[in-house]
Order: structure tokens, then C-alpha cells, then sequence
């Protein structure tokens, strides 16, 4: 399903008949909390008082937000920042605009009863994971996993519920909701801890940036104001997201809200880190991804983000 709000119908460029810009945004998942900001300032109308026409696109496992922003089919797209750098050296032209949440939820489940504490355990498990990705390739180096054996992430919490060895890769905002729903007991390893964490961020093509940025500042703006109000009333958003996504119920939604709030993963640990991006941390990202060889060339931390839209 998609949502549309303040004009429907197929999308196609240049302004609406009601006078907004029309902007699509394409998620990296289907409806849920994590979105949570997008759709609050879509339902309470803040980006229709930014002069937008706005349309939320959910994803799924094989989103392809990227080279869709690329081809300029969409204006908008949700990623992480280490995930933009190195699409950037792959030749496509984007660029990360503002943080969605200040760290990654992402992160590996154990049973309790394993008695695994930290990553330096793994050795020698088998683990349910994307293993391409940044983050589980930075693991692997890190902390010298000679043994560590794959398994095929099946975005369900069922194996963790029989087997108490499986292990598996997790959002600390979703799957855990499942696993203590049915009564199990849980311990997430959060990769945040470990010194690698990426922003989940919004991005958009380098070239809506020179050609039109009054519109990704209207868009940035809105989307900032409804992260905040979300994180202060998100009655408005749930209502929205299950109206597209039935299987996020009120609990569901709640645990998830919770997560981020408790975890601090909008509003930062520090104040005034809400809507910022800090250079300094995003250079060792960079640093990090050079170190694992998924970036090669030297394209720089800079390349793959900007500040000018936070700064108002």
C-alpha cells in the first residue's frame, strides 16, 4: 500500500494542481515506527505548509532507494550513512541531507541461557546476518572472528524461539517485541558499542541540491519538525502507519517508540544533538569503511554528506 497525502495519483514532476512541489520518499522498510517522523509531518501537515506534496513509498528487503534517487525517479530515500559513502563510490550521485536517527538499532540476539555477553564470544557460533554488510564485516575484523559461520537472515523470530543457540541479526525497536510477546528472554549485542556507528540518514541526488535547494530545505525542515513532535505525541503517526501497515498493532508501535526514545536514538545523548551531524564521528566511519576495504578510492568523509540544510 501507499500513503498519499495532498494530491494523488501517479507522480510525475514539477507542481501539483494545487500549487505544492511534488516529493516522493521512499523507506528502507515497510510502514513502521522507524518512519515514525516522515509520516507525522505528512498526517499533521507540515510539509504541505512547507509547500510540499508528498508521497511515502514504503520499501522492503529488495529496496533499491538509491539508484532510484539516482535516476531522479524519486527525490528522497532513507539509508545509512556508511551505505551512502560507499554507493557514492559506485559511481551513483547522492548524498546524505539529515539523520534519521542519531545511531543504528542494529544488533546481534542471544539467549540469555548462552551466557554470551560481547562480540568477543562469537567465535565459533553461527549467526543469522546480512553478512555483507559494513557494519558485520568491521566485526569480523575487529575482534578476529576465525570461525564465525553464516546462516540466512530470515527477518523472523521463529529459530530464535526453539533453538536456544540461534543467534541472529536484530533492530532493538522490532524483533525483541516478538521474542518477549511469546514469553522468551532476550540479550541484543548492540553494534553501536563497538565503535562502529553509522546514522541512519535521508538522502537525496547531488543534483536536486544545486538544482533546487529551497526544496530539500523545505523538506529537510519538515521532516526535523516532525521527528521532534514525534518523539513527544506519535498517536498521529500510528494511526497512519497501521492504516498502510495492519500488522503494526498499538503494542507493536509502542515497543518500538519506546526503543528509540529510551535508547536516545533521535534525540542524541548530548543536547542539541537532534537533527546534527558530527564530522569528526563521520570521518572514522569513513576511516573505518577504508580499513575494511569497502572503500578504495579516496572520495573523502565529505563526499557522502552535508550540513547546509541543518544549520536553519
Amino acid at each position: 500500500m501507499v500513503l498519499f497525502w495532498a494530491g494523488c495519483g501517479k507522480k510525475e514532476e514539477g507542481v501539483a494542481s494545487n500549487g505544492l512541489k511534488k516529493v516522493t520518499l521512499v523507506t528502507d522498510w515497510y510502514p513502521q515506527p522507524e518512519h515514525g517522523g516522515y509520516y507525522n509531518a505528512l498526517v499533521r501537515g507540515y510539509y504541505r505548509e512547507a509547500g510540499l506534496d508528498v508521497t511515502i513509498l514504503p520499501g522492503g528487503p529488495n529496496a533499491v532507494a538509491g539508484q532510484r534517487v539516482a535516476t531522479g525517479a524519486i527525490e528522497f530515500g532513507l539509508s545509512t550513512s556508511d551505505d551512502i559513502s560507499v554507493q557514492i563510490e559506485q559511481g551513483l550521485p547522492l548524498i546524505a541531507v539529515g539523520p534519521t536517527m542519531q545511531h543504528d538499532p542494529i544488533g546481534i540476539m542471544v539467549r540469555p541461557e548462552t551466557g554470551i555477553e560481547d562480540f568477543s564470544q562469537l567465535e565459533g557460533k553461527t549467526i543469522a546476518v546480512a553478512s555483507t554488510s559494513a557494519w558485520f564485516l568491521y566485526l569480523n575484523k575487529k575482534f578476529g572472528w576465525k570461525n564465525v559461520r553464516v546462516a540466512p537472515l530470515t527477518f523472523s523470530v521463529a529459530n530464535f524461539l526453539t533453538d536456544p543457540n540461534y543467534i541472529q541479526q536484530v533492530f532493538i525497536t522490532s524483533e525483541p517485541f516478538f521474542v518477549k510477546k511469546a514469553g522468551g528472554k532476550y540479550r541484543v549485542l548492540l553494534t553501536r558499542t563497538t565503535g562502529f556507528d553509522p546514522y541512519r540518514v535521508f538522502f537525496t541526488n547531488k543534483n536536486l541540491v544545486e538544482k533546487d535547494p529551497a526544496l530539500v530545505q523545505a523538506f529537510v525542515t519538515a521532516s526535523l519538525r516532525g521527528w521532534k513532535d514525534y518523539m513527544v505525541d506519535p498517536s498521529a503517526a500510528h494511526e497512519a502507519i497501521q492504516k498502510e501497515n495492519p500488522e503494526m498493532n498499538a503494542d507493536k508501535m509502542a515497543f518500538s517508540w519506546n526503543a528509540l526514545k529510551e535508547g536516545k536514538y533521535i534525540d542524541g545523548e548530548t543536547p542539541g544533538e537532534f537533527g546534527k551531524f558530527d564530522p569528526a564521528r563521520l570521518q572514522r566511519q569513513y576511516d573505518i569503511l577504508k580499513g575494511i576495504g569497502l572503500l578504495t578510492k579516496d572520495i573523502g568523509a565529505e563526499a557522502a554528506y552535508t550540513t547546509q540544510f541543518l544549520e536553519k
